[in-house]
């Protein structure tokens, strides 16, 4: 039977609250199927607004990829303002999507993608809007399937106890394999039903949360992580693709309705990194590196350039510069675009990456999008500690690079309470940003350059080498942002050039406790959504107090606290709440490059240097993907790790699930 939209009891409402064109769908390039011709029902989440939500590659690549199969239908949600909540709750009006405002738990299955683990609350806001019960035991044949995906799934215990089930790593064959199994279940009549559904998924290398024990020790720690049926793996394996060629997603990338954070038209140039930054969760995650190839990337930034008609290209990756025909690229694309009003842009560039033809070609339409370089620590130790091996003479080379070719500012991004961080470590960032105001103002002859600090507050990750690092209280991560603005302010001269943005401390001890909590930290969540937390991602929202007393609740009767998950350093025996999940990476390598930190050593890049036996290229049996026919150019010769090799069986490829 059809399933009705709530538009008509929706736009009425839609006077009375902020923003409400993101409410109404329509955009460019989206899809709206016929409900009764699809077998399979997909809806997508982002948990987080609109604005954030729509830009996302990751859903936007698999909404175009399932809407193409034929009897599949797949549609988007975003996280509702909690005015429209308010209202929605008053009237009756379910969860919905956007692009028929159909009601979201009428779907097969519910995919949320989880970028950042303040999206937490925004999922459970869903679910209750959306009449299915917060807790996966709870739900029965007739509530969807909720399916987490996304970097910050990696450690997805927080939210065990509200997601059925979990794939890591790279989703669109994911997506695809899923929506077979259960086309297949639901013909053969849901035999056995919910449960039998989420077997198979099981069994085909989906982390099915509830298939897991967790037992734990008298000092809180945990003691074991055991299946308790059998037919389920003891470890879960990422998916990881070798050719991005073959999946030039998306096709005909949405374009808003309403005013978005990137109103761009992107393509993901290559997928991994292995630069080996210590604190990055995504390079660590998505190695190896598979670079899409020069014609692949030609192609998608014209077709998507016709099918949008944006006037930006963002070429997109963890590193972009770091594409082995970056050059050839950009000057390809700026040729071909000579004359035209469209301009190209590198979100992300590495500062040793970048040079003079590089900053021409971004530069030739006329349009500069803005430079916005990581040198990620002050000072060269603390650069050594997180093996960010950047110079203040290659960031000096590289700003007066930009600067002559005319842009007249950059943004410098750092990060605060790095291990063994001290006050002169963040005290260097004021000098360095100086020396950036001097050096544009002598290759410019100009005095209205700027240089804007942006540092946000370190958090350590799962899955890297820090995810063992004490995390620094707010406390301290404040003070040396005072210390820093005071030492910035102290020459007026080049001071009053120099910007700086930084949100204090709170937060990231938040995100810290979500980001390496285990499942006692969903009762922690769910006591924080039903004390009103929403968009704690977002600071006119976050309340730390909040967050505090929930954990303050909570915690205590487990004999742990806030500190425990947070600002204590783990040892290396202890079993991390994520090591049943393996993204490919060695544990005891993981170990040693943290006990290369503590003592300042740097690693170097496997791409252009022999294997250092991080595991994941024998584990998940791919290789280092580069240059334009997407073989391997470099004679990578996997270690015998003792590891096992991951079935294949089931691969698939990127953007998450």
């Amino acid at each position: 039977m059809p399933v009705e939209s709530v538009y008509d009891r929706l736009e009425p409402l839609l006077s009375r609250v902020s923003k409400p064109v993101q409410y109404v769908g329509g955009e460019l390039n989206s899809t709206a199927k016929d409900w009764d011709e699809a077998t399979v029902r997909w809806c997508l989440m982002y948990p987080d607004a609109y604005e954030v939500g729509l830009p996302n590659q990751g859903v936007m690549i698999l909404y175009e990829i399932l809407n193409e199969q034929p009897g599949v239908l797949a549609e988007r949600t975003y996280s509702v303002w909690p005015d429209l909540e308010e209202l929605m709750r008053e009237h009756g009006i379910p969860q919905f999507t956007v692009d028929a405002h159909r009601p979201v738990g009428a779907f097969d299955v519910l995919g949320v993608s989880f970028a950042t683990e303040l999206g937490y609350t925004n999922l459970l806001t869903a679910l209750d809007l959306a009449g299915i019960p917060l807790h996966a035991r709870d739900r029965t044949e007739r509530h969807p399937i909720v399916l987490a995906g996304g970097h910050a799934a990696f450690n997805p215990e927080p939210v065990a106890d509200f997601v059925d089930a979990v794939v890591l790593g790279d989703g669109e064959q994911a997506v695809l394999e899923i929506t077979g199994l259960v086309r297949a279940f639901k013909e053969e009549g849901s035999p056995g039903g919910r449960a039998e559904l989420l077997s198979r998924l099981a069994a085909r290398g989906v982390y099915v949360p509830g298939f897991y024990d967790v037992h734990y020790d008298e000092a809180g720690h945990i003691a074991e992580v055991v299946p308790n049926r059998s037919g389920v793996p003891h470890r879960v394996f990422k998916r990881t693709t070798t050719d991005l060629d073959e999946w030039p997603y998306p096709k005909q990338p949405l374009v808003p309705t309403a005013e978005s954070v990137h109103e761009r038209m992107s393509v993901e140039i290559f997928r991994g990194c292995t630069r080996g930054c210590r604190f990055c969760q995504a390079g660590m995650i998505t190695r190896p590196v598979r670079e899409r190839s020069n014609r692949g990337i030609d192609d998608m930034v014209q077709r998507g350039l016709e099918a949008t008609g944006f006037e930006e290209v963002g070429l997109l990756s963890l590193s972009s510069a770091d594409h082995s025909e970056i050059g050839e690229i950009t000057k390809g694309l700026a040729d071909r675009y000579e004359g035209t009003n469209t301009g190209l842009s590198l979100p992300s560039t590495r500062v040793d990456a970048f040079n003079v033809d590089l900053a021409n070609e971004l530069s030739r339409s006329g349009r500069r999008s803005g430079l916005t370089f990581a040198p990620e620590g002050g000072s060269e130790r603390i650069r050594r500690v997180i093996n960010k091996m950047v110079s203040e003479e290659d960031l000096i080379r590289t700003v007066s690079t930009a600067f002559s070719s005319g842009w007249r500012q950059v943004k410098l991004y750092f990060m605060c309470g790095l291990p063994t961080e001290a006050d002169e470590d963040v005290l260097q960032i004021a000098s360095m940003a100086k020396e950036v105001i001097r050096a544009g103002r002598k290759v410019s002859g100009r005095h209205d350059i700027r240089c804007t600090v942006s540092i946000g507050g370190f958090v350590p990750k799962p899955h890297t080498p820090f995810q063992w690092a004490a995390q620094a209280d707010p406390g301290t991560v404040d003070e040396r942002m005072r210390k820093l603005r005071k030492e910035i302010s102290s020459d007026r001269r080049l001071g009053r050039n120099i910007g700086v943005r930084y949100h204090d401390g709170k937060p990231s001890l938040i995100e810290g406790l979500l980001s390496r909590g285990d499942r006692r930290i969903g009762q922690v969540i769910e006591r924080v959504w039903r004390s009103g937390g929403r968009f704690d991602g977002w600071n006119e929202h976050f309340s730390y107090d909040r967050w505090v007393a929930a954990a303050a609740e909570v915690l205590p009767r487990f004999g742990v606290d806030l500190d425990w998950f947070t600002t204590r350093e783990r040892s290396a025996e202890e079993i991390l709440p994520w090591e049943h999940l393996d993204s490919g990476l060695d544990k005891e390598w993981l170990w040693t490059d943290w006990q290369d930190a503590l003592e300042a050593r740097e690693q170097d890049d496997c791409r252009w240097t022999p294997c250092f036996d991080c595991g994941v290229c024998p584990t998940t049996g791919t290789d280092i993907e580069v240059g334009p026919s997407n073989r391997p150019l470099l004679p990578i010769t996997p270690v015998s790790s003792g590891a096992p090799v991951r079935n294949t069986a089931f691969d698939s490829v990127g953007g998450d699930a």
